[in-house]
């Protein structure tokens, strides 16, 4: 290791390589004792408010820890180690807080309970925080300030990721050889090396073992990874032109498209916010510490792509903004808002710096410390009472249903039992006793829903059928007996979810299929890809009894139009014993493309 300002030697120390070394074996005998834990089902997961930081600070300390020794001196180690300590139990105590009072029995893949995991999103944000908030800390300790030069950021920060990437890099060839040997000895029978590859005990302390001699290799020899930094940077740099390119290509075609196509996509503010970032990501990548020597091609290119920034983060906001104001906020919306916050910190920034003429956007040097606090801020309110998105979500939705803005026929209450946390059960237990029949109803419905991957066997009328249902021709109407039937008691896998489920669009076309004077029902968007005929029985009953072979844009155009005649199969059927089989036609996309040549 390189001399630094703490006195530390260039080599770091063996007793330093001891101790990470020691870290990553106690973190894996922790994180195993949890698994058996939450696996067997005894203490400490039966009390989520102990299993749940534990996890969450077995999985992230050491790594902080590993990384402080021998760049911070003992002492302000363990201060620092502490206080990341302290904010991830917060952030873990309010997660489990939030999803204790939802009584929910979900289990995972493996049919076990999930309840004392941190919440995927905290897995994710905690992991971003903790790198933010470590690079800043390693980077003022190194200056010894609490506010460092721009160039120990840097160099803090891409280290770091460096060090990260390789050591899952590494971590997974370890792995790859560990396969690769028991392959091999299972080729002369012998399975104890495969057997040992799939016990936990052997699995998880291995991983973090190895994951913490990575990170140690990885410090000891910087010069090599500021050359792997150096490379990726500079390949990254090079492919700024094109995205700028193709992102000034997108705006200047918004006024001949206009924005209603961008609206259709549904998912325009996340596209937004992830060319924003790639922006963002490719800037610093050409910039680097601000001292670095670029072609003017880049130059030119970094400074276009900062004023872009801010009509792309306009356009971003204004999607969300109708998104809302249609549908209200949902916890994924809020999550869109705050890193429209980070991006608007950005936006706002790069544009000043690409004005200053006399340098090379040497200001947002100053933007990117500014936002790096920002982004902490941000994330701190997300995941604490401040700005919990279950809570704003859950009373922004029932303040839409009390205004009469959603119609209880198209409320989601299945949001409220399983994105709304604690704040949802409250709000549908207060929905339950609802003077509104129908309110209480949905409300209980989903109450006794445990499961959220189960089908939405909620309560559904005749009235929300034909609201799902578009019929063609449009002066048709469904048949009372279809309309009547309690889609829920058929097998699951023939309901249709638009007559099964709340909020759930699609057409149906009323033809003779069978040519027996009763009317079929075939629906387009039930579900399934193709159009499904569903039929009435002698009983009344309604089933699936057919698919259709294609169901492409325009097939579906031209059932819409009427356009179309009943015709016999060309291919007979085939009747074995009881059971008559029948040929499906082949119907390939060049069919589609012989309809529109026809038109």
């Amino acid at each position: 290791m390189e001399q630094n300002d703490t006195g530390l030697g260039e080599q770091v120390s063996r007793r330093v390589m001891a101790l990470r070394l020691l870290t990553g074996l106690v973190q894996g005998a922790l994180l195993y004792w949890l698994y058996r834990a939450g696996k067997d089902g005894f203490w400490p997961a039966s009390a989520p408010y102990v299993m749940t930081p534990l996890f969450l600070l077995a999985l992230m300390v050491p790594a902080v820890l590993i990384s402080s020794l021998g760049h911070m001196a003992p002492k302000r180690t363990a201060q620092w180690t502490l206080a990341v300590a302290a904010v991830l139990l917060l952030l873990s105590l309010h997660d489990a807080w939030r999803s204790a009072g939802a009584g929910l029995l979900d289990t995972g893949l493996y049919g076990r309970p999930e309840r004392f995991m941190p919440s995927w999103p905290l897995l994710q944000f905690g992991a971003v925080f903790v790198y933010i908030a470590h690079s800043l800390a390693m980077a003022a300790a190194l200056d010894r300030r609490r506010i460092a030069s721009y160039s120990s950021y840097f160099e803090m920060a891409w280290k770091l990721a460096v060090q990260l990437m390789f050591s899952v890099f590494f971590v997974g060839a370890l792995w790859l050889v560990l396969w690769m040997g028991a392959g091999l000895f299972s080729m002369v029978k012998l399975d104890f090396f495969k057997e040992l590859l799939q016990k936990a005990w052997f699995v998880v302390p291995v991983i973090c073992f190895a994951w913490s001699c990575a990170m140690h290799v990885t410090d000891v020899r910087p010069s090599i990874v500021r050359g792997i930094r150096t490379l990726l940077l500079v390949l990254a740099s090079w492919i700024l032109p094109v995205a700028t390119l193709i992102i000034c290509g997108f705006l200047c075609s918004l006024p001949f498209t206009g924005l209603d196509a961008l609206w259709g996509t549904r998912h325009a503010t996340s596209l937004l916010l992830t060319a924003i970032a790639m922006l963002v990501v490719l800037i610093n990548a050409a910039f680097q510490n601000g001292e670095a020597k670029a072609a003017l091609a880049i130059r030119v290119s970094a400074r276009t792509a900062a004023i872009v920034i801010l009509p792309l983060t306009g356009i971003a906001i204004y999607a969300l903004g109708l998104r809302v104001h249609d549908y209200g906020w949902t916890t994924d919306r809020i999550v869109a808002a705050a890193c429209l916050v980070v991006a608007s910190c950005y936006a706002g920034g790069y544009q000043w710096a690409a004005h200053r003429y006399d340098t090379w956007l040497c200001p947002i040097a100053k933007v990117n410390i500014a936002t790096a606090f920002v982004v902490l801020a941000v994330l701190l309110a997300l995941f604490t009472p401040i700005a919990d998105p279950a809570r704003i979500s859950v009373n922004n939705q029932m303040a839409r249903l009390a205004s009469g803005r959603t119609t209880p026929e198209k409320f989601d209450f299945r949001y409220l039992r399983f994105e709304g946390q604690r704040y949802g059960q409250e709000a549908l237990a207060q929905l339950a006793r609802s003077d509104v029949k129908l309110v209480a109803e949905k409300a209980t419905a989903a109450l006794k829903t445990t499961n959220r991957w189960q089908s939405g066997k909620v309560v559904i009328t005749a009235a929300s059928i034909v609201d799902n249902v578009t019929v063609w021709p449009a002066s048709a109407k469904l048949p009372a007996s279809f309309v009547a039937q309690k889609w829920s008691d058929l097998p699951e896998p023939q309901q249709p979810q638009c007559l099964s489920g709340a909020d759930q669009k699609c057409e149906a076309l009323l033809l003779d299929a069978d040519g027996d004077g009763k009317q079929e029902v075939m629906l387009f968007g039930a579900g399934y890809g193709n159009g499904v005929l569903y039929a009435e029985d002698q009983t009344g009953k309604w089933s699936l009894v057919a698919h259709l072979a294609g169901g492409c844009g325009e097939v579906r155009a031209r059932l819409r139009a009427g356009q179309f005649a009943l015709a016999a199969s060309r291919w007979k059927a085939l009747d074995i014993g009881s059971v008559r089989l029948q040929f499906l036609p082949e119907f390939a996309p060049e069919d589609c493309k012989t309809l529109k040549a026809a038109q």
